[in-house]
């Protein structure tokens, strides 16, 4: 199969779990250009991506996605052939405590970041607007729960977000196509140290600490 032509790609939230994940495979397995755009949230670990920092097709920007102007300079700047939108608050227990983080990031930095990729495509002329996309990564709990342990989740399935309303917000402002990982996290290295697992696990078998990691 042939490889897709290497394509410049603008990342946002790439600091995260997901998003750094993302982002090593893209320069590790493919030949695009990447920027990852994040404002390096207790989320955000740019230590997760020292095995791409130095690759002369990886570039970072530390902006807010709810700075329009800034925004605006990264499209003008880089010239994105696609965008992959992850940035977001996430944990149910943090949005009941401080709902305004979420209402401005999913809400507000969706929106942002809908209207300055808008008027970078309106820009474009021929091939280059016919290939730009926008692919909006959001999560399979804005559907809530399904009712049978083997069913589904498909485009047709009704929406219930009871824990996920503020991304379920963001996505109504994405009329286009939407990439939904589907991701059993078991293990590995660039977790977040707050969740159970990646935090007890490492424990348990170095009781004193990683000093790498901070120690505990």
């Amino acid at each position: 199969m042939a490889q897709m032509p290497a394509r410049r790609l603008l990342v946002t939230g790439g600091a995260g779990f997901i998003g750094s994940a993302v982002i090593r495979y893209l320069i590790n397995e493919t030949d695009h250009h990447v920027v990852n755009l994040d404002k390096l949230t207790y989320a955000g670990n740019l230590e997760s991506l020292a095995a791409v920092d130095g690759s002369e097709r990886y570039a970072f920007e530390r902006v807010d996605i709810c700075d329009q102007a800034e925004v605006d300079r990264v499209f003008r700047e880089h010239h994105p052939d696609l965008v992959m939108h992850l940035a977001a608050e996430s944990h149910v227990d943090r949005s009941i405590s401080g709902p305004a983080e979420f209402i401005q990031t999913n809400i507000t930095g969706s929106y942002v970041m809908l209207e300055a990729a808008r008027q970078y495509w309106s820009g474009l002329e021929g091939p280059a607007k016919a290939r730009f996309r926008f692919h909006h990564i959001s999560t399979d709990e804005v559907y809530g729960d399904l009712e049978g342990t083997d069913d589904l989740f498909t485009e047709e399935t009704p929406l219930r977000a009871e824990f996920s309303l503020f991304r379920l917000q963001g996505e109504f402002r994405s009329p286009g196509a939407r990439l939904e990982p589907h991701l059993q996290v078991a293990g590995g290295d660039h977790q977040l140290l707050q969740q159970l697992r990646p935090l007890s696990v490492p424990r348990e078998a170095d009781p004193a600490g990683d000093p790498q990691r901070g120690g505990w």
